[in-house]
């Protein structure tokens, strides 16, 4: 029974991982909940994404289209950090995008495959989720978990300097966020607030320099378990700021939006999991209006009772 309930409990790696959005969009449900010590996790999924462009606050390209495969793969593992459970995921999502619009009136098209930026993240929880052996773990209930996380995004992916539309951004990102999670029986609500800074492209368009203010982001999340191995959630976040400046000129594109989005996660057996998840935007003032649905799977290793 203990290792079914190492499956459950770590599942919500899963959808961190697999995320290929930018960092202040994602839909992280279960991302501070507790894990045994020493558990390895590997990580592989497909998603597709689409949509439109309105301003975009990291691309000139107006009335644009976009569709992505991304095909993400990743590891993590559970940690004791001083006496607390902890995570370090890193993340290497390969994608293929194709998208056209119009840039300075000029209609633009342009397909890419390649690496996106990948992600490292570290994350600790500092109260309610002690770090604990699988034998441990096998009689903890959760009641109340607060912790942190801490991503960076290194820019390695793909980057032309002379596109509008890449699947890098050549610019490094930290995103620092703060998490609570509180369980009722079946039923727990996650809460979490972070914001994400950027570092300056100076190769933006050739040889102009991309500054962008920092984007704040708030995110809710409502998880239901139905059975020892299956759960599912429903998913809100609230993302502002990030307004940007092309060589010191502002380009009055503060963003305003809102996405929301629903998992279903199911262990097929001790060691592997499967998850399903959507979103969609339900409001927006500059950005790209993105739906995405993906598949990811999931398979744990170590930390055997």
């Amino acid at each position: 029974m203990a290792a079914k309930r190492l499956n459950r409990g770590c599942a919500g790696l899963l959808l961190a991982l697999a995320a290929t959005g930018a960092a202040a969009q994602n839909l992280e449900p279960r991302s501070y909940q507790n894990a045994p010590v020493g558990l390895n996790f590997l990580v592989m999924g497909y998603q597709y994404a689409e949509g439109g462009i309105e301003g975009d606050a990291a691309t000139p390209l107006k009335d644009g289209h976009l569709r992505m495969h991304g095909f993400p793969l990743g590891y993590a593992r559970s940690l004791d950090i001083a006496g607390n459970s902890g995570k370090l995921a890193l993340l290497l999502p390969y994608a293929s995008l194709s998208g056209s619009g119009t840039v300075n009136g000029a209609a633009v098209s342009r397909n890419v495959a390649g690496l996106a930026d990948p992600v490292l993240k570290l994350s600790m929880n500092f109260y309610g989720a002690p770090a604990l052996s699988a034998a441990e773990f096998a009689a903890y209930r959760q009641d109340l978990i607060a912790g942190a996380s801490l991503q960076v995004t290194a820019p390695l992916g793909q980057y032309d300097q002379s596109r509008a539309l890449n699947l890098g951004a050549n610019r490094w990102s930290v995103k620092p966020e703060l998490g609570v999670s509180k369980a009722w029986d079946k039923w727990s609500l996650e809460l979490a607030a972070g914001a994400t800074w950027f570092t300056d492209n100076h190769e933006y368009l050739g040889a102009s320099t991309l500054a962008q203010d920092p984007l704040y982001a708030v995110q809710v999340h409502l998880t239901r378990q139905f059975s020892r191995p299956i759960w599912g959630a429903l998913s809100y976040t609230h993302y502002t700021g990030g307004a940007t400046r092309v060589d010191g000129i502002p380009k009055n594109d503060l963003q305003q939006n809102g996405r929301a989005g629903a998992t279903l996660s199911f262990a097929l057996d001790r060691a592997n999991t499967i998850k399903l998840y959507a979103f969609s935007g339900i409001y927006q003032r500059f950005g790209t209006d993105l739906k995405a649905a993906g598949i990811g799977w999931q398979h744990l290793w170590g930390a055997t009772p």
